[in-house]
């Protein structure tokens, strides 16, 4: 994994590059506008800026964005503007969540790229192809009097659009977003939907669930109680896809009553991806461990991920990305020189979003990548 820091006005990027040889190469890149300016207008501006410098002078000519996330800290007031300046600006589908950056900024980003894809767009959702794959990110919002009703409008639509594509979610979705507008209020509305969801779809505890966060994040419309995003693709064979479990130091989900699995990995010819699902401070009886301190929680959420990693023969190394999660602002000067130093060159997105339970103060997700040969499997 190549790791590269690139400093524009008002702007900081952290690019992770996984090159293959003869094949195409992918990027993840966060970018964090700071405080020096003050004006959410001007911290945009210097956000297009910095994006055209970096495609221009340390991308390859040929990388394309397949999926943006815009985490703000005021949806209401910033997301119509970010909409206007990002959504056709970058070309792909963009997801905008309320998650205060806790750097201080108004707005940052996390950008995946990749080279040499195909993309076509229709019906409002951006497909790519690469090798005889259909890839697709999509992001929705949800409609309905509260969070249940509203998870299972969007999962109902997901399916029919799905359906419409020769796919369905079990054999096909990879990864899923969950956003409520209050976790401690909605969560349960939608882990209820989703279970039941997955329950008329083949999606059991004998079969699989789908990697997963569910995590608060905001709309700029009040009504919207649940976001959804999601990513799958078309024309995997099963034995490319492993589900991770880590039982050694986790608990199945579905003990606790919750349907999602804790990460997966999907090998191509030339490359293995994985996808870790959103992981906090938790032991193998489903037990939140180290009430009240988010510095030994920290540690614990380590052990925890590191080992579903090594469950898919990766390790930190092989990092691409991470979205850090706290629940308490006040949290932020404890944690941040932690992860400076754990991970000094990863590409990191710090935010406040709370956690499905109150006593989780600090959730990660991550995605890792890394070089493999699989003569049977096509390339990437």
């Amino acid at each position: 994994m190549n790791y590269y820091i690139e400093k524009y006005t008002g702007v900081r990027i952290e690019l992770s590059a996984l090159p293959i040889q003869n094949g195409a190469a992918d990027f993840h890149v966060m970018a964090h506008a700071d405080t020096s300016l003050q004006r959410f207008s001007e911290q945009v501006n210097a956000l297009r800026s910095a994006f055209l410098q970096l495609f221009r002078d340390k991308l390859p000519e040929e990388a394309t964005v397949v999926f943006a996330r815009c985490f703000l800290s005021d949806a209401a007031n910033q997301q119509k503007q970010a909409q206007e300046s990002f959504s056709g600006f970058l070309g792909c589908t963009v997801s905008y969540v309320q998650q205060p950056p806790l750097n201080g900024g108004k707005i940052a980003f996390w950008l995946h790229l990749q080279t040499d894809v195909t993309r076509h767009d229709g019906d409002g959702w951006h497909l790519f192809e690469r090798n005889g794959f259909t890839h697709c990110f999509t992001s929705a919002s949800g409609t309905g009097e509260d969070s249940r009703t509203q998870t299972r409008n969007l999962l109902e639509e997901y399916e029919r659009q799905l359906n419409i594509r020769d796919c369905r979610m079990a054999d096909n979705c990879l990864r899923t977003w969950l956003f409520t507008r209050d976790i401690d209020t909605d969560y349960a509305g939608m882990a209820s939907a989703r279970k039941e969801h997955f329950a008329r779809n083949g999606l059991t505890r004998q079969t699989h669930y789908i990697a997963s966060t569910g995590i608060e994040g905001r709309d700029a419309d009040a009504s919207v109680k649940v976001k959804m995003d999601t990513y799958w693709i078309r024309g995997l064979e099963e034995e490319q896809v492993q589900f991770l479990y880590a039982k050694d130091r986790m608990s199945p989900t579905h003990q606790y009553g919750i349907t999602f699995e804790r990460g997966v990995s999907i090998d191509f010819g030339d490359r293995r991806n994985v996808h870790i699902s959103g992981t906090a401070s938790i032991d193998r009886n489903g037990n939140v461990l180290y009430v009240n301190d988010v510095r030994q929680q920290t540690l614990r959420m380590w052990e925890n991920v590191e080992a579903l990693l090594h469950e898919a023969d990766c390790g930190f190394g092989d990092l691409m990305q991470v979205i850090v999660y706290l629940r308490d602002f006040a949290d932020y000067a404890t944690v941040k020189p932690m992860f400076d130093k754990k991970f000094p060159e990863t590409p990191v997105m710090m935010v406040l979003a709370p956690i499905c339970r109150t006593q989780w103060l600090i959730e990660m997700e991550c995605i890792a990548a890394k070089p493999v040969q699989h003569q049977k499997f096509r390339n990437y």
